[in-house]
């Protein structure tokens, strides 16, 4: 609280642990405080004109093509009302060098990229960021409806194509209604806020330990690295994250309704005590031309875990093709050979 007016800011730590406290979600969609809005620093934010990434650095940093795409088409970016403040960040611990090896190494183990794209010199384009993404914690209570279906078999006799009688076992399946109720929280479930980077490249590159490492926001942090602003904004993620909670509960469902097969599976869950974060994590970005398409490459900045999009060697792959359709010949032709 603000010993001068009495504001009492939504950010707080743990007087005890210095952990960072979690914001109330409810609350904070009605209307945030100014006072949890900004950058806590003089900062630039531009939009790229090709990826649309929103990108945010110091002001006297002049002469930047895009992190995302490398585009040069960049524009100041303003909006109606200042973004909400990271709370918290997980700074970096792999190094750039460790992530040039790393992305060294991922070339190499894709037999069919191009030979020549590991003797270029495109490791000296990468760079670190801070990603926006939101964490979002609740308690669960889920009552659950089902018919669980369970197999067995009876002898059924049948007349064959000859004429003849036969037997044969014929699957049946007897259904049982359950129902229950179980509780789950969910800690910390995350939502990316970026448009720079594909989702389902940051997907390949998570988890973050964001319920372990997690440290309150200090703009000292983001000294030297590009900061892209979040365009996912709070009541969007927060749609997304409960979508994907509804959608673990109903995996949790399924599991304690059981049975060979399923059928008219229902729950209806009520949610209670959600928080949110917003937090800046770390990762390490190539993004380079190949051809006349980019590629990107991204890495985890706390866990070194490596995804990324590269490009396919024609030749490569016609003598892949030419070799299959090869041994299929033989395998014809031997074949052929063993039923005369």
């Amino acid at each position: 609280m603000c010993p001068f007016c009495g504001t009492e800011s939504p950010y707080a730590l743990d007087k005890d642990t210095g952990a960072v406290v979690e914001l109330d979600l409810v609350k904070a969609l009605r209307e945030l405080p100014d006072e949890a809005r900004g950058w806590d620093t003089e900062r630039r934010s531009v939009q790229c004109q090709s990826c649309k990434a929103v990108s945010v650095f110091a002001p006297d940093r002049v002469g930047q093509n895009c992190d995302f795409c490398g585009s040069a088409a960049l524009v100041d970016y303003t909006e109606l009302k200042a973004p909400i403040r990271p709370q918290s960040l997980l700074p970096f611990k792999v190094s750039a060098s460790q992530v040039r090896e790393s992305i060294r190494g991922f070339w190499a183990s894709k037999w069919l990229a191009p030979n020549a794209l590991r003797s270029r010199a495109l490791v000296d384009r990468v760079h670190g960021l801070y990603l926006p993404y939101w964490t979002f914690d609740a308690q669960a209570v889920c009552p659950w409806w089902g018919d669980a279906g369970f197999y067995y078999y009876e002898t059924e006799s049948y007349t064959d194509s000859n004429g003849r009688r036969a037997t044969r076992q014929v699957q049946r399946t007897r259904w049982e209604s359950r129902s229950g109720t179980f509780e789950h929280v969910f800690d910390d479930a995350l939502v990316p806020g970026s448009r720079g980077v594909p989702h389902d490249l940051l997907a390949q590159v998570e988890p973050f330990p964001t319920t372990t490492d997690m440290l309150p926001y200090d703009k000292g942090y983001l000294a030297g690295f590009v900061v892209e602003h979040y365009q996912v904004v709070l009541l969007d993620a927060a749609q997304a994250a409960e979508a994907g909670m509804v959608a673990t509960l109903r995996r949790m469902a399924s599991q304690a309704l059981g049975g060979d097969t399923q059928r008219d599976l229902r729950i209806e869950p009520a949610f209670s005590g959600r928080t949110f974060k917003h937090v800046l994590l770390p990762v390490w970005l190539l993004t380079y031309d190949y051809g006349p398409r980019t590629f990107q490459v991204v890495v985890n900045g706390v866990t070194g875990r490596i995804a990324g999009r590269y490009p396919k060697s024609f030749w490569k792959i016609f003598f892949l093709v030419v070799g299959a359709l090869f041994a299929l010949l033989v395998i014809l032709i031997v074949s052929s050979a063993l039923d005369r």
